[in-house]
């Protein structure tokens, strides 16, 4: 098995990126990643489109790290594809009993036939088993492709909530009494939003939510009838050779008009108590995850409570590194640190028990990550957050936003960060 190459140069522009996925529709297995040139110390490309599968792995929890273990040591190639929030299953003996609308499976990935690799100036090409002269065709095609406007939903989406407010705020307040008897420090708390026989189309969908949101990891990622749609702004866990990073958010507040108000909401964030106990737990959560995996003395903090800012929102980001010896294999290295610190809780397995107890929702692919391996071993995963799930056979969306609930945290206040993490779906969604 051979892969052929090629490189042209290119502008990634607004234009290119809706002939490529437009281009791309025709295929069942998609994965398009944009950074939206964020200037991030971590990023390797600006963007990555991966279509059509030469082999896949899709399976439920039981024993999926090993599967996936076992699928990318045999491939050692490029692989994209999802992990579901409750892969916790397979990590830890808890279960999942909530209602599960998306229906996603628990891990799919994918080896795709062509990958398109972009920088700043460039495009490579990489074709499996390529045909004649099929990598030059098919870039000519793309150049060639007429964008056309679709529009997201013909008729109007009615969303539900999964949660009524009473009762997410009656949940809080049972959260914190975990919180208060010391069962818990931390926990993450979701809720999910949704709507049934509606008829998605979901390039349109993702199109408008990555206009409004423009976050450093959007992904579109199809996997046949399954569609994440995702505007997420974090990144879970990336190995480049022996280095990991992982850079958790906690701590949230809203955009202002003016850049006298934006500045003084930074400042705000920047020393809220509350919201840098949230980022502090969990970057100390996370530091306890990579040092299972990491060389010793090696776990480092290279930023505490960093604000980003956002389209939507200004956030508080972590970032945690580590070194690990070169017999750790990529999935082991997910496997130990699997789910992402910031959408548990601190301890991690008490928190995801907790969270069990009190959703009204699966989780599924919500919370959890997408992302890519390539050849030689290295992987980059956001998490599954301001995303859009859309299942067309089942013609069911959802999307779902949590926050950390801690000591500190009243309900009322909670819910209406949840709203705000929410306000980029609902206008898709509302079109």
């Amino acid at each position: 098995m051979k892969r052929y190459s090629k490189t042209f140069t290119v502008t990634l522009t607004d234009t290119l990126k809706q002939q490529l996925l437009q281009w791309a529709r025709q295929f069942d297995e998609v994965a398009w990643l944009d950074s939206n040139e964020h200037i991030q110390r971590y990023s390797t490309y600006s963007a990555i489109l991966a279509v059509d599968a030469f082999t896949a792995l899709k399976t439920d929890t039981e024993n999926a790290f090993e599967k996936l273990d076992e699928y990318q040591t045999i491939t050692k190639d490029w692989l994209f594809g999802s992990l579901s929030y409750d892969l916790k299953n397979d990590v830890e003996d808890l279960t999942s009993k909530n209602i599960d609308g998306p229906k996603f499976p628990q891990l799919y990935f994918f080896q795709p036939k062509k990958v398109f690799l972009f920088s700043k100036t460039q495009v490579t090409l990489s074709y499996l088993n390529m045909v004649d002269d099929e990598l030059q065709d098919d870039w000519d095609a793309i150049l060639a492709t007429q964008v056309t406007q679709k529009t997201i939903s013909k008729e109007p989406i009615q969303l539900q909530e999964r949660t009524s407010k009473q009762r997410y705020l009656q949940k809080v307040d049972t959260m914190l009494q975990h919180i208060n008897r010391g069962d818990i420090y931390e926990a993450n708390f979701c809720q999910e939003f949704f709507s049934t026989g509606v008829t998605l189309d979901p390039t349109a969908a993702f199109w408008k939510l990555n206009e409004l949101s423009t976050p450093p990891f959007a992904t579109f990622l199809k996997l046949e009838q399954h569609y994440i749609l995702s505007a997420s702004p974090e990144r879970y866990l990336k190995k480049e050779g022996t280095h990991i990073i992982s850079q958790p958010i906690k701590g949230t507040a809203k955009r202002a008009a003016s850049s006298e108000e934006d500045a003084a909401l930074i400042l705000q964030l920047q020393q809220d108590p509350k919201e840098r106990s949230e980022n502090i737990m969990i970057t100390d959560l996370v530091r306890n995850d990579l040092s299972r995996i990491a060389k010793k003395g090696t776990v480092a903090v290279q930023e505490l409570c960093k604000i980003y800012t956002f389209e939507q929102v200004h956030q508080m980001i972590s970032t945690i590194t580590c070194e690990v010896c070169e017999s750790v294999h990529p999935v082991e290295i997910i496997k130990k640190t699997y789910p992402m610190g910031s959408m548990t809780g601190a301890p991690k397995v008490s928190a995801m028990k907790i969270i069990e107890t009190l959703e009204d929702a699966t989780r599924g692919v919500y919370s959890g990550a997408v992302g890519y391996f390539t050849p030689n071993g290295d992987f980059d995963f956001n998490v599954v957050i301001r995303s859009i799930l859309y299942n067309a056979d089942l013609q069911y969306v959802s999307f779902s936003v949590g926050g950390a609930i801690t000591a500190k945290s009243i309900p009322e206040a909670e819910y209406q960060e949840c709203l705000l993490k929410a306000k980029a779906m609902r206008q898709v969604l509302a079109q």
